[in-house]
């Protein structure tokens, strides 16, 4: 193998077992900022010994035994400094080596608890939820500072920024790093979905700059979703949510044309629609189901997705159910948004008059947000009220900070225009 060879050997390896290592360390260390210098030095030993005497037959658990020894080399002399400055000869040598016991065994405890654990650190409510996806992005997907500022639209400073005062909140909550239980796991668990969400949404509908979606941003939310789908089985919200991002990702190739623009939703090419996205959607969608989770927000979620995925033409959309599930949608899970989409929904199964009473009960919650007055101009233009849905359409375009959508809000304010 050549040197590039063995570079790139690495590389990957490293990218597929570096959350693992963060996750063990972290468990080991009680610092993020610390784990992940040790993963780096792990991956920086491997650069040489790998180039010198080849990638071994199990990479994964070699970067592993290597970042131990480094930890446990780092406590012990941490430890003997404690010793010195307290005068404490061999009470605190003895407790060292019980610790370096325990911290061995520690390391070997199960891996995806302590991925998982790591997952519920980096979601912390103690974090705001944007500190919480760019933490997220870092430590669990292994995006670089520069990857997630593009992502999302903020300069690589205030990413960087964000993520470091990120670690040191959590350094000074004094986390264990460990899967919370009981009351404290399910009132995290929704902490750490929506995260997942977040970063999905963002990718599948760009809240700003000249791109409509963002696949690559998707992908990496249906990832963490599956790792979270493997490491809690049993928990209902984490395969709902995983159904409804691979249910509305199957759309993502079929959302924009050749040029970038939007393609609603009616005027798809639904053979264009990942189908296997979609069976791995309804077959997670079954399993949150089958748990006792047909009443949650994410499952109701997906099963409103899967209504259009079970649709095969626009016209063949079940809006009598898609509205009922809206209904059952808002009455766990109230926002100005569910209602917004349940307008729509209704004026799709009951006339857009119907759906012009629901928007006018919304209140002020949406104001200055495009969405509001798009989805005015639509049940507007659909009653025949062109020169009332124009207005709609112009304001919903001013209000748009997305360059393709804006251009799509101000394409449908002209046709109202033309008739067409």
């Amino acid at each position: 193998m050549t040197t590039g060879e063995t570079h790139r050997a690495i590389e990957a390896v490293f990218r597929i077992e570096r959350a693992r290592l963060v996750a063990g360390l972290a468990r080991l260390v009680r610092d993020v900022g610390l784990a992940e210098e040790l993963a780096q030095d792990a991956f920086a030993t491997a650069l040489v010994a790998w180039e010198a005497g080849g990638v071994p037959e199990n990479p994964g658990a070699w970067l592993m035994a290597a970042a131990k020894r480094r930890a446990i080399d780092g406590l012990r002399r941490g430890r003997m400094l404690d010793r010195r400055h307290a005068e404490l000869a061999r009470e605190l040598e003895e407790k060292r080596d019980r610790g370096v016991e325990e911290v061995e065994a520690a390391m070997d405890d199960d891996v995806g608890d302590e991925l998982l654990g790591l997952i519920f650190a980096a979601c912390h409510p103690v974090l705001s939820p944007e500190a919480r996806a760019a933490l997220t992005l870092r430590l669990i997907a292994g995006l670089s500072t520069q990857e997630i500022a593009r992502a999302f639209l903020v300069s690589e400073a205030a990413i960087a920024q964000r993520i470091v005062r990120a670690k040191r909140t959590l350094g000074r909550a004094g986390l264990t790093f460990e899967v919370p239980r009981g009351r404290e796991r399910e009132a995290r668990l929704g902490s750490v979905l929506e995260v997942v969400y977040l970063i999905f949404n963002e990718g599948y509908a760009a809240t700003a700059g000249d791109d409509l979606i963002r696949p690559a941003l998707c992908a990496e939310a249906r990832r963490l979703g599956r790792i979270l789908a493997a490491l809690a089985p049993d928990e209902p919200e984490v395969s709902g949510l995983l159904a409804l991002m691979e249910i509305q990702s199957s759309r993502l190739p079929a959302r924009t044309a050749a040029d970038g623009s939007l393609v609603p939703l009616p005027d798809q090419d639904r053979s264009r629609w990942d189908r296997l996205l979609i069976r791995r959607g309804l077959a997670a969608l079954e399993r949150a189901v089958a748990l006792g989770g047909g009443d949650r927000p994410y499952t109701l979620q997906a099963a409103l997705a899967a209504c259009h995925a079970r649709a095969r033409t626009a016209a063949e959309t079940d809006w009598p159910r898609i509205a009922g599930l809206y209904d059952a949608l808002r009455a766990v899970m109230p926002s100005p948004v569910v209602e917004l989409n349940r307008a729509v929904a209704h004026s799709m199964a009951f006339g857009p008059e119907a759906g012009l009473a629901l928007l006018d009960r919304i209140g002020g919650a949406l104001d200055g947000h495009a969405p509001l007055p798009a989805a005015r101009g639509d049940f507007l233009l659909r009653a025949g009220r062109r020169a009332e849905a124009r207005v709609q359409f112009e304001r919903a375009a001013a209000l748009s900070r997305n360059g393709r959508e804006r251009a799509f809000l101000l394409a449908r304010a002209a046709s109202c225009d033309s008739g067409a």
